[in-house]
């Protein structure tokens, strides 16, 4: 089987040749290669040189585009503070919809207008035409929460929903359509899939996650469906109390990072739900040993039963040994579905 082939069985409970292997990886492609993570931030060439090799090396199903949460919020015409070699980071001082009038004026970005996000989409062509049938491409949007706390300030959007819920619903209104044109040119480009990432989203309770974030995150979720693409969905802190309403969304992949428990994930999403392993990066992959490692997938492996992933919670670090990262892989590569 190659990667497409089981990407599809998985998703319809069939019988795979070995366990799909799709960690997320960035900080740790660029150290592959040698290249500052700037460098790999910026240019579309070194993204995809890196993942090429981390791909190839390690034996993923997938290679990916992203890099960082700032592209979308970038080409807005926020304020974006640059690293040589860690990840572009937003002014959170100087927050773009600081004054929260200006998100009337303010226009959509052109995801092919030679920005940030014309970067990301050019990664996913080179990606695709490089890969072939051979693996997964992934590409990126960001959620309705995370892309609000880029342009408006992570505390403010905060204080915002208990404030005023009419901008609330502008603003996330403005960001659905936004990102929704951007998958839309990444499927063109041709991405297999979409992740949307909406890490910010963690920091509520499920009260206001169901009232103003999951309804926005949905709206995403079935655009990217009428594409004719499946979605991943990953949000990073502990998602315990949010898992029956993820499980809601109908994405065919959920990320699970590793505060949350699989088992109760399990429990709450539907049976047929994808879930990617959530072992933590540090503590169990980043400082653990080869067995070590084998021995905590395989609890979750365990937990989960079918329709499972092989990853960790987050970004594999990027100081993580090889024999580590190899260790992981060859849980995926001697074990099935």
């Amino acid at each position: 089987m190659n990667s497409h082939q089981r990407f599809a069985a998985a998703l319809k409970g069939e019988p795979t040749d070995r366990l799909l292997l799709m960690p997320i990886t960035m900080m740790f492609a660029a150290d592959r290669i040698g290249r500052p993570y700037g460098e790999y931030a910026r240019d579309y060439r070194v993204m995809a040189e890196g993942q090429l090799r981390t791909a190839e090396e390690f034996g993923f199903d997938q290679v990916s585009s992203i890099s960082d949460p700032a592209r979308e919020a970038a080409d807005c015409g926020a304020n974006i503070c640059w690293f040589a070699d860690q990840p572009p980071a937003i002014r959170e001082d100087d927050a773009l919809l600081a004054d929260k009038r200006a998100l009337k004026s303010l226009k959509r970005p052109d995801p092919l207008g030679g920005g940030r996000m014309h970067d990301r989409v050019k990664a996913v062509e080179l990606l695709a035409s490089r890969v072939g049938q051979d693996r997964l491409v992934e590409g990126w949007v960001e959620g309705p929460c995370a892309q609000g706390a880029d342009l408006r300030g992570i505390n403010t959007l905060m204080l915002d929903f208990y404030d005023d819920e009419p901008f609330i619903r502008d603003l996330f209104g403005f960001i659905v359509e936004m990102e929704v044109r951007f998958a839309q040119v990444q499927k063109d480009a041709g991405a297999s899939y979409i992740g949307i990432g909406d890490a910010a989203a963690s920091l509520v309770g499920p009260e206001i996650y169901e009232r103003f974030v999951w309804p926005y995150e949905k709206k995403i979720v079935d655009a990217i469906h009428a594409l004719g693409l499946p979605v991943r969905l990953h949000i990073c802190g502990n998602t315990t109390p949010l898992l029956r309403a993820m499980g809601k969304l109908g994405c065919e992949i959920v990320d699970l990072d590793y505060p949350s428990s699989m088992e109760l994930a399990r429990q709450q999403m539907p049976p047929t739900q994808l879930l990617t392993c959530n072992i933590d990066p540090v503590r169990d992959l980043r400082n653990g040993t080869p067995q070590s490692i084998h021995d905590a997938i395989a609890t979750r492996h365990q937990q989960v039963g079918s329709y499972f992933i092989v990853g960790a919670g987050c970004e594999v670090p990027r100081d993580t040994k090889l024999e580590n990262v190899r260790a992981m892989a060859d849980y995926a590569l001697t074990h099935r579905s």
